[in-house]
């Protein structure tokens, strides 16, 4: 039986056996079970061991037999990058309990990377984990995590050595969220909405079992996290004329003062969305043939800068009513990503966030210019200083 013939007889046997629609979570288990969450992973872990590209067949046919998605939305992190991460570095006993709740989202997850001091430069942070017989005393902050507030567990990288170089001192522990001495506070946006949050650790302890590679190791074990992450955000590919710019277009069409230029500039950033969206298929097709690399930084940037450029325009279209919020204030913390409120003044002001999370644009384009381009990189004085040596602010 040849690998598409396996996907598709599973693919018969679970929509047989469960109805998709009337027991999400169920239907979730079983697609787990039956190797069809993640087909690539090993048996027993969600996979079946066969190609990547397999994935999509399987969501296809769950999508026209009318199964939901919403396990996806309600835990990207963990779907996106906390399962791959798992998947690569963790031991059997690790893959065996986290997985299956990561993906039918019983368990939700978050990435705990970010401090106060530490963005863009994340090797450089300070939250410290101190070894402590079979468990680690953790202490510090992070900040900007999404979604932390309905969290289970956090992918927590800490400083453990902090005598060596900034790199070479970091430990990847996955931190059980609802424990004491776990302090989970909003962060509002400027949209009325907080779906980031500021997370404080005080004296929390982590058993050894719960660490993601090796002692030191944790850069390598982040860096898996990190290209995940980056494919993830720049892998939404909507359908043709869809997406964000669907609603400048709806809204050029409603105006009734239809400048000529205004027009112009709406089939400019129309074209320049669908070269975005084939440019991200592309990439998809890539993925599918192994390990996401740095090209996964192209996407990301493309949609970052251009959704700004989106909503800017569609702010525009609406005259002096684009001063108006017609959405209330309130604040919200939602439960999944995605807009709470579908207006464009909530676009707009949400747009300013694509252009730092999962990487600042200015990272995307060191990385592309550095690990695609084969350009010289910035320089880094501090990079063979141990941590502990090197001034701080």
């Amino acid at each position: 039986m040849s690998e598409r013939e396996l996907i598709e007889a599973r693919v018969d046997r679970l929509l047989a056996e469960v109805d998709p629609i009337r027991s999400e979570v169920e239907f979730w288990g079983a697609q787990f079970d039956a190797g069809l969450a993640f087909v690539d992973y090993r048996e027993g872990d969600g996979g079946l061991g066969v190609a990547p590209g397999l994935q999509r067949l399987v969501d296809d046919r769950l999508a026209a037999a009318g199964a939901a998605f919403a396990n996806v939305r309600r835990n990207p992190i963990g779907y996106g990058m906390g399962a791959p991460t798992v998947e690569a570095h963790g031991d059997e006993e690790q893959r065996r309990r986290w997985l299956r709740p990561l993906f039918t989202a019983e368990e939700i997850w978050c990435q705990l990377f970010s401090e106060p001091g530490a963005g863009s430069d994340v090797a450089g942070l300070a939250t410290m984990a101190v070894r402590d017989g079979e468990e680690w005393i953790v202490n510090g902050q992070k900040v900007w995590t999404t979604l932390a507030h309905t969290a289970r567990w956090g992918m927590l990288l800490t400083r453990s050595e902090p005598h060596v170089p900034k790199h070479q001192g970091l430990t990847y522990l996955i931190v059980d969220m609802a424990q004491p001495g776990v302090h989970v506070l909003p962060l509002r946006q400027m949209t009325g909405e907080a779906e980031f949050n500021e997370v404080f650790f005080t004296d929390v302890r982590v058993p050894d079992a719960n660490r993601l590679g090796a002692v030191g190791d944790g850069w390598r074990v982040a860096i898996t996290t990190l290209m995940h992450e980056r494919a993830f955000i720049g892998s939404d590919a909507p359908p043709k004329g869809t997406g964000p710019i669907s609603r400048v277009v709806e809204t050029w069409r409603q105006s009734s003062q239809r400048q000529p230029e205004r027009r112009d500039d709406v089939m400019r950033l129309w074209v320049e969305a669908e070269a975005a969206r084939l440019n991200t298929l592309r990439s998809a097709d890539l993925r599918e043939a192994g390990v996401p690399g740095p090209s996964g930084a192209i996407g990301k940037l493309l949609w970052a800068q251009l959704s700004k450029r989106i909503t800017e325009l569609g702010l525009a279209l609406l005259g002096s009513g684009g001063m108006l919020y017609p959405s209330t204030y309130e604040m919200v913390r939602p439960d999944s990503l995605g807009p709470v409120r579908h207006d464009i003044q909530q676009s707009f002001l949400r747009a300013r966030a694509s252009s730092i999370e999962g990487g600042t644009s200015e990272i995307m384009r060191n990385i592309l210019g550095e690990r695609v381009l084969g350009l010289p990189g910035e320089p880094r004085i501090d990079k063979d200083i141990p941590w502990n040596q090197v001034t701080r602010r």
